[in-house]
């Protein structure tokens, strides 16, 4: 068991003394680590170090940014086993997919944003005005388990890019891989205060971090009702704030689609991390006399996702990150029955030989009302809702028809129907036949999936105030 019972602060690690939490491994319980439940008192110091370092930083050069960023980006490339690990045992995601995307993809997004800070104009012209681009300020990041480094790095590297200083508070169910990158960052040659880490609560720490008058910007991705509370402490002191949040994202097959094709992928996306993903296809609409087909179809891919341990190479489908989640979601699959869904694949009870941890059976529901509680909330684990549909405007009603829009997907035949038909979708993104991720595409949502977006260019504009001067 790891005793990490420190916070990073101005370039240090400073000693906690205090109350802990305890980390545990998702597919036993047990308890594999212990981290800070700090005071708001460590929350002031870190908020002054960045504070103090942001008039520095903020006119530092493109060059030393860069710099600092490449030497993120070779530490985590270097540390990548260690980081997928230590996630794949707190949040269940299998190792090899953990590889990949928690270890992975935050490397690749850290060096989209070395490649292209050297282009990025800070300086513009607009007929007789120049337009400048300067850094907000002290930004706090506060941050959630699911991906738990991903999410970091999306907002702490193009804060850091755009000349701003940031604290950040990560989850503490999962939060090794922030102290991997604190460590990482501590060998760089980033100056002390611009990055800084305090773990703890949010009822503490993140209270403290997002009331503070010297934080100008919160940069947020976790459930929509803490974003709502973030939204207006922010309110208060007219702070900017860039918000990710949930989703209850639809995959609209149109009638001309390759059924088994468009099933087999959003079963797949449905199910990637556990469900334990904001733009997770969690509807799955299809024409009303291809549902009973469709459901065959879903309940025979959610089969091949072999469950168990993540460390194990023949596993497809991990457990979810805590009891908590655990009981949330077999509360979700209860409710869906009792609601009159058909139950197709899974149920409440845990996988067979899987009564340890954290584990949730793939569960797929047939004929599911677009208005049921399982159809409009968040259930954040591998529930998928089959909807059947009469024509194509009932199924724009419904994929339309919740208060998100983070995600979604089309298929069709016909590609230019099919963007016809996700150019209607009041949703932040859309993947058309399966199309493939884009790390410089925006991301983001409408609606209560969210304000603002990341990745890319759009990513580095959160972090930016726009003056001009008149000349």
């Amino acid at each position: 068991m790891k005793i990490l019972n420190k916070n990073y602060i101005n370039g240090s690690w400073v000693d906690w003394n205090g109350d802990m939490a305890d980390v545990h491994e998702a597919a036993n319980g047990d308890v594999i680590a212990r981290v800070p439940m700090s005071d708001p008192g460590q929350m002031e110091l870190a908020i002054a170090a960045a504070h103090a370092a942001f008039e520095a930083w903020s006119e530092s050069s493109v060059e030393q940014r860069v710099n600092v960023l490449g030497q993120l980006h070779a530490g985590l490339k270097q540390r990548a086993p260690e980081i997928a690990e230590a996630v794949s045992r707190e949040v269940g995601m299998p190792l090899k997919l953990a590889t990949a995307i928690q270890a992975g993809l935050p490397a690749t997004v850290t060096k989209t944003y070395t490649d292209m800070l050297p282009e990025f104009p800070f300086v513009e012209q607009s007929g007789n005005s120049e337009v400048q681009y300067a850094p907000v300020g002290v930004v706090g990041c506060i941050t959630p388990w699911n991906y738990p480094l991903h999410q970091i790095i999306l907002k702490v590297v193009p804060a850091i890019a755009a000349g701003c200083t940031v604290v950040l508070k990560p989850s503490e169910i999962a939060p090794q891989a922030a102290f991997i990158l604190a460590d990482i960052l501590d060998e760089t040659d980033l100056p002390a205060g611009v990055f800084n880490m305090v773990c703890g609560a949010g009822q503490t720490v993140g209270e403290t971090l997002i009331r503070h008058p010297d934080v100008r910007m919160l940069s947020f991705t976790g459930s929509t009702r803490t974003g709502h509370a973030i939204a207006h402490a922010a309110a208060d002191d007219f702070k900017r704030i860039a918000l990710e949040m949930g989703g209850k994202s639809a995959s609209v097959v149109l009638s001309d689609a390759d059924l088994e094709a468009a099933v087999k992928g959003t079963v797949s996306n449905c199910l990637l991390n556990s469900g334990q993903t904001c733009t997770a296809l969690t509807r799955l609409l299809v024409p009303a006399d291809r549902h009973d087909e469709a459901c065959k179809l879903a309940a025979a891919a959610a089969a091949r996702m072999t469950p168990g341990n993540p460390l194990d190479e023949a596993t497809r489908l991990g457990p979810l990150a805590s009891a908590q989640q655990r009981d949330r979601v077999v509360d979700y699959i209860r409710l869906g029955v009792a609601e009159g869904a058909t139950l197709v694949a899974g149920g409440p009870d845990a996988p067979e030989g899987l009564d340890k941890g954290y584990f949730v059976q793939a569960t797929v529901f047939g004929n599911v009302d677009p208005n049921s509680t399982i159809a409009q909330e968040e259930i954040f684990g591998p529930v998928l809702c089959v909807i059947p549909y009469s024509d194509e405007a009932e199924a724009l009603r419904t994929a339309n028809g919740t208060a998100y829009g983070l995600s979604g997907a089309v298929w069709s035949a016909d590609q230019e129907k099919a963007k016809a038909f996700a150019a209607k979708l009041r949703t932040g993104q859309v993947t058309v036949n399966g199309g493939g991720f884009n790390p410089l595409a925006p991301f983001g949502g409408f609606g209560h999936s969210g304000i603002g977006r990341e990745f890319g260019k759009w990513g580095l504009e959160e972090f930016l105030e726009v003056r001009s001067l008149q000349l």
